[in-house]
């Protein structure tokens, strides 16, 4: 990625972002930590089992030695003969490398959770690009990781220096003593050279996990473009959401306005709202069918007028109504009596023009 486009990126990843980046097994890792996590395995083994590898190593090939004479040199002897210092040796080391491998895991899993991902192993072709290869090898990150090796193979090697150079005179000597205390002391300056080493690499391997977990998280930024773009995916583009509102807002206002001629009467406060109400014999309260501010209110007073259905100017009744009821829901049992008023008006209205056509 260039560093114009780098520029750009000045947003904070989201969540979604990081777990993507998860999914792909691209995640913040330093080799150095799981270099340092091999050290510790070396140590060990050498602290641990190097006494037991050289015990069952020595007692074998000793015993090779001595039946020499016994071992017949055809194929058959001598798969037998590799067979048996075979298992030997995988006797001898098993645990120990076992111990190696768990630890060289372990590098891993404390930088990051577990990812099982075939994303690197597609085939790219700027893989096997030469001019992709040139410019991974003369890149700004492939320099810092060659100084970096400069400076760590340095500083290894002072601190070998430091600590052998007072042993120096016991060095000189070890050729010419026993084998058998050789080896403990080969052990015992191993482990001081080891110590020493892992207490140096520790330093390294987490400022190298700092810089790069740094490195990780700015190579996921996002654009302001992105965040906007990820945002409508997950929640929906704005402008969708608002047609799809505005279209089940509209549907609903033809059912309600279809439901207004079966009304009992219109409760209005003249020009600002309307309440559509219905009643009928056997109904606990009456119902709401239909209500409306403004022109939807003009709209309910004109449907009403069409069908006839009586309007009633009550603006007290009326803004209460809107205010604290929705369409399909009972009147409130404290507006009770207002209501059954307004209705029961109306309904003498009716039974006396009804009497009145006879």
């Amino acid at each position: 990625m260039s560093d114009a486009d780098q520029s750009e990126k000045t947003e904070d990843p989201t969540q979604k972002k990081l777990d993507d980046a998860l999914k792909r097994g691209d995640v913040a890792k330093s080799q150095e930590v799981s270099t340092w996590f091999s050290l510790v395995g070396a140590a060990l083994i050498v602290a641990i089992f190097a006494p037991s590898i050289a015990g069952t190593l020595g007692r074998g090939m000793a015993g090779i030695l001595a039946n020499s004479w016994e071992i017949p040199v055809d194929t058959g002897g001598m798969r037998k003969l590799f067979l048996s210092s075979g298992m030997m040796i995988f006797a001898a080391v098993g645990l120990p490398f076992l111990c190696l491998v768990i630890l060289a895991l372990a590098g891993n899993l404390v930088q990051h959770r577990f990812v099982w991902s075939g994303e690197n192993m597609k085939p790219k072709l700027s893989k096997v690009s030469p001019l992709s290869g040139a410019k991974r090898i003369f890149s700004k990150d492939s320099l810092v990781n060659f100084t970096k090796g400069l400076i760590k193979i340095a500083a290894v090697g002072t601190l070998m220096f430091a600590v052998l150079w007072p042993m120096r005179d016991e060095l000189d000597t070890m050729v010419m003593r026993d084998v058998v205390m050789i080896l403990p002391e080969t052990r015992e300056i191993s482990l001081q050279l080891l110590g020493a080493i892992i207490a140096l690499m520790a330093a390294v391997a987490a400022g190298d996990f700092l810089w790069q977990r740094h490195k990780w998280y700015e190579r996921q930024k996002m654009t302001v473009q992105e965040v906007k773009d990820e945002y409508k995916q997950s929640e929906g583009d704005p402008m969708v959401k608002g047609r799809i509102r505005q279209i089940r807002m509209e549907r609903s206002r033809k059912r309600m306005m279809a439901a207004v001629p079966s009304a009992t009467v219109v409760v209005t406060n003249p020009t600002h709202y309307a309440v559509a109400l219905k009643y009928e014999d056997g109904m606990q309260a009456p119902l709401c069918v239909a209500k409306g501010s403004d022109q939807v209110a003009l709209k309910i007073r004109e449907i009403a007028k069409a069908n006839d259905i009586p309007i009633i100017e009550n603006p007290p009744l009326a803004r209460t109504l809107h205010a604290q009821i929705e369409v399909d829901q009972e009147i409130p049992e404290e507006h009770y009596r207002a209501v059954a008023e307004v209705i029961g008006y109306v309904l003498r209205q009716r039974n006396t023009k009804s009497w009145r056509d006879r």
